[in-house]
């Protein structure tokens, strides 16, 4: 036992930087926790919100599966919102998996009562717990990619960005908000695991078999980011076209781990409906994957409304992104596939997102924000490698400082609601 903690405690696995960035972590967390704190009462509970976690448990306790027309709805009295009622009582962008994430936390209740009143008075931080633990996951897998990409600079840029994005706070802390950080951690994962994977095929093994873990990481990430809205299927394509683009004489291999990664993912999806094929097949036929238009790119309101989601979502954003995409196309050296994949996945997102003007569009958006982050690390990094360091470390990390003191005012002048 005293080698695994030995081995484990090392230097490479957990050292000074792994220390910083958990302190950066613990940060984010403690933002969380108050704007928690500052939460209404639970009687302020969203009918939306009830609905979610409701729905949930009566699939818990196995009377239903949630986000499907139901008796059992109907006999409890659950009010679903107008656009599942208008869709025959189907939810058209999030699978039972949704569901069963927001009301697992309620169903570890000793009380036997699971009504939309013991919902109310339970809501505080049952409510809450799973949405901080995928928010602390992304900081983390935020922090892991953009260091073994940049080195750990390059990671605590990243990092910094994330622990200060008010957007980011809100996602977590489900501050009046839809709850999307499921979602978004396992965009992030699918498509940087998919990289991942990529770069192993090229070692001499039995690659399908070695890759079991990743196997299994690529098919949880998709499964987790689709179950939680449907317009994110866009990511099998996605990673397909990674893999492809980095084992071009892998191809069949990169193909087969793919498919098996789908596979996997599809099961996952399939269990959330308790493998019933008629109501799966259901869902499905009353399911959103796209609400793409082209008409939004002739409105002007559509061009505000990005700028003004991607200010609140970020507000660090609106200089270090126009910064780093003028370094992008002026120096050469930070043209490589580093800094080019995560700013090429978030062009897709915020396209995807913009002409997608209801709340797939806005999801797209939220997902889009952490690959800004890890390519505005990226040329930052590259920037501190040059014989200008002294003066781009200091405009960074003033950056971060300013942005990081007025997130912690904005937060302080919360008021605290009336008991």
């Amino acid at each position: 036992m005293g080698n695994f903690f030995t081995g484990f405690f090392n230097k490479e696995r957990f050292g000074h930087p792994q220390v910083i960035a958990g302190g950066l972590l613990l940060i984010f967390l403690a933002q969380c926790l108050w704007l928690t704190k500052k939460a209404g009462p639970p009687q302020e509970v969203d009918v939306n919100e009830l609905f979610r976690v409701q729905e949930g448990l009566l699939q818990l306790r196995g009377d239903t599966i949630a986000g499907t027309p139901s008796m059992t709805r109907l006999e409890a009295g659950i009010s679903p919102p107008l656009e599942v009622e208008d869709n025959e009582g189907f939810d058209s962008n999030h699978s039972p998996l949704w569901y069963l994430v927001a009301a697992a936390p309620f169903s570890l209740s000793t009380s036997h009562e699971k009504t939309a009143g013991f919902v109310i008075r339970e809501w505080g931080w049952f409510a809450r717990i799973p949405y901080l633990i995928f928010g602390l996951l992304l900081g983390a897998s935020l922090w892991y990619v953009s260091r073994r990409l940049y080195g750990n600079q390059g990671g605590y840029i990243a990092l910094t960005l994330y622990c200060f994005s008010p957007g980011m706070l809100q996602e977590s802390a489900l501050w009046h908000v839809q709850p999307e950080m499921g979602a978004a951690w396992g965009t992030f994962g699918a498509v940087f695991t998919a990289i991942a994977v990529a770069h192993t095929l090229y070692a001499p093994r039995e690659v399908v078999l070695w890759n079991w873990r990743r196997i299994f990481l690529l098919g949880l990430s998709l499964a987790l980011a689709i179950g939680s809205q449907f317009s994110l299927i866009v990511l099998a394509p996605i990673a397909l076209a990674f893999m492809l683009y980095l084992a071009p004489a892998r191809r069949q291999a990169a193909l087969a781990i793919w498919a098996s990664a789908c596979g996997f993912a599809f099961v996952l999806f399939f269990a959330s409906y308790r493998f019933q094929l008629s109501i799966f097949w259901r869902a499905m036929r009353h399911a959103q994957f796209s609400g793409f238009t082209w008409r939004t790119l002739t409105m002007s309101e559509a061009y505000r409304s990005v700028l003004n989601h991607l200010q609140e979502t970020a507000p660090a954003l609106l200089i270090a992104l126009p910064a780093a995409l003028a370094t992008y196309v002026l120096w050469r050296k930070t043209r490589y596939f580093g800094n080019t994949a995560p700013l090429l996945v978030a062009v897709v997102f915020l396209f995807l997102g913009f002409c997608s003007p209801h709340y797939p569009g806005l999801g797209f958006q939220l997902m889009a924000v952490p690959f800004l982050f890890v390519f505005v690390a990226g040329v930052a990094a590259d920037l501190l490698e040059t014989p200008e360091r002294k003066f781009v470390l200091t405009c960074v990390w003033g950056l971060l400082l300013v942005v990081g003191l007025l997130n912690i005012l904005q937060l302080a002048r919360i008021p605290t609601p009336l008991p």
